[in-house]
């Protein structure tokens, strides 16, 4: 995601500025923040894969049980599911997600991880949270807390749940196979955060609407006819079949899609042959598809398989001999922020922190499993997931001066403001629950 220098050296000024409101929700905070970034330290030294996120899944189960939540661990395999019951009203779920990244961490931060994992590749690797969840996991166990000691504020139904594998895209459909909106409370409102790494910490963006993207991985296979490079004419090459592919897949966006509904396909891998005078058998094309809509997702994903047939027909393949296309399954679904509900909660943001440090930013095309929860009962359920900014304001003047860049998520180099990040993202949550859930003067 990408906003204008103008809209974020707006929002970086605003954050220099006395906070909107302060309040005793916001005391409250200041006074568990040492403890919450103990957690964050030791969260961030110590990550885990995806599905692998055992001892971290432990850590946030043993806060919760102490805090008074009814505790389920091991839902969609790694998962914790942490119940409040406060009384009727409304149930609203607040989740955060655990897992961390197969990355050798380059930050050099005294706590920086050191861990090493094997994910399925069977390649061993460092390990780090280089996409921020070990601030997520922070500032979810920070509001816990703050709603945890406010029962008499609020009536309904609190689901704080811990999500695994998110980097896989799996682990939100994980936990809902495994009754997450049976065996528990099913939400009336579902709410998370991301830090990003775009704009200046504590500032917080938000997309209403589609806010981030279907995530498709397509494997084409093209079969060929190999031979000796010297006589072309005795073979039919993959490499020149897949070529053309490539190329023709680019009209499915340039002039198949509307130019109003965002697409995407990119070839990320192309492996064909492995000797200069060989014309091999076989190439393999791996791609990412991103689309918003449920139809463009299905006029890209036909298209894919159309132009890949096409394409083998007119280089003269046999039918014995057509390309095949592989989705990966399952697939990562857009996000969804449902526009009343988002504007609703970012009218109480900008009274809370401020007009100028809350502020509309574009929708992404990088992908977040969080909208499964959303797509499980659409016509039931309110989606609001939003971005609390990470960005060390030093390092991000530093760049509209001209010097350097900023790391992205998933860099190595990525080391946000955790303790800006945690206390936006944790007051924010916090406030938008008991506005949710608030007692009606009883």
């Amino acid at each position: 995601m990408k906003i204008t220098t103008l809209l974020a050296t707006a929002a970086a000024l605003a954050i220099a500025s006395a906070p909107a409101q302060a309040d005793e929700l916001r005391d409250d905070l200041m006074a568990d923040m040492p403890d919450l970034m103990e957690l964050y330290r030791d969260l961030h030294a110590n990550p885990e894969l995806s599905f692998q996120e055992v001892e971290t899944a432990k850590k946030l189960a043993a806060r919760m049980r102490a805090l008074g939540f009814t505790v389920t661990e091991k839902v969609g395999r790694t998962g914790v599911v942490a119940v409040m019951e406060n009384g009727p009203g409304p149930v609203v779920m607040l989740r955060a997600d655990m897992d961390g990244l197969p990355v050798v961490e380059q930050t050099g931060l005294p706590y920086a991880s050191k861990r090493t994992a094997t994910p399925a590749s069977g390649v061993t690797t460092g390990v780090m949270h280089a996409c921020g969840h070990d601030t997520h996991m922070a500032a979810w166990i920070g509001s816990a807390q703050l709603l945890a000691e406010r029962k008499d504020e609020w009536s309904g139904t609190l689901v704080m749940i811990g999500q695994p594998a998110e980097e896989l895209g799996e682990g939100a459909l994980a936990m809902l196979e495994d009754g997450l909106f049976t065996r528990f409370p099913k939400p009336d409102y579902v709410l998370a955060f991301h830090d990003a790494a775009q704009f200046p910490a504590g500032m917080i963006g938000y997309s209403p609407g589609f806010a981030l993207a279907n995530v498709d991985s397509v494997d084409v296979t093209v079969p060929g006819v190999g031979g000796h490079g010297a006589y072309p004419h005795t073979t039919k090459d993959p490499i020149v079949l897949a070529s053309a592919i490539v190329m023709k897949l680019q009209t499915l966006v340039s002039r198949e899609s509307s130019p109003l509904d965002p697409a995407v396909i990119t070839v990320g891998s192309f492996h064909a042959g492995a000797k200069h005078n060989i014309i091999s058998d076989e190439a393999k094309l791996q791609l990412t598809v991103r689309s918003y809509t449920d139809e463009s997702r299905k006029l890209l994903l036909d298209g894919i398989a159309r132009v890949a047939r096409g394409e083998a027909i007119a280089a003269g393949m046999p039918d014995d001999r057509m390309p095949t296309v592989t989705v990966a399954d399952p697939y990562t679904p857009s996000t969804y922020n449902t526009p009343e509900f988002t504007n609703q909660m970012m009218a109480g943001y900008r009274t809370r922190f401020g007009e100028d440090r809350v502020m509309q930013v574009p929708s992404v095309m990088g992908g977040e499993d969080f909208g499964q929860f959303y797509r499980a009962d659409p016509d039931n359920i309110e989606s609001l997931i939003f971005w609390v900014g990470g960005v060390p304001q030093d390092q991000y003047d530093a760049v509209q001066n001209g010097k350097g860049s900023l790391p992205s998520l998933h860099s190595p180099y990525w080391a946000p403001d955790a303790e800006k990040v945690i206390a936006t993202a944790a007051e924010a949550m916090a406030a938008s629950t008991l506005d949710l859930l608030a007692r009606n003067g009883d």
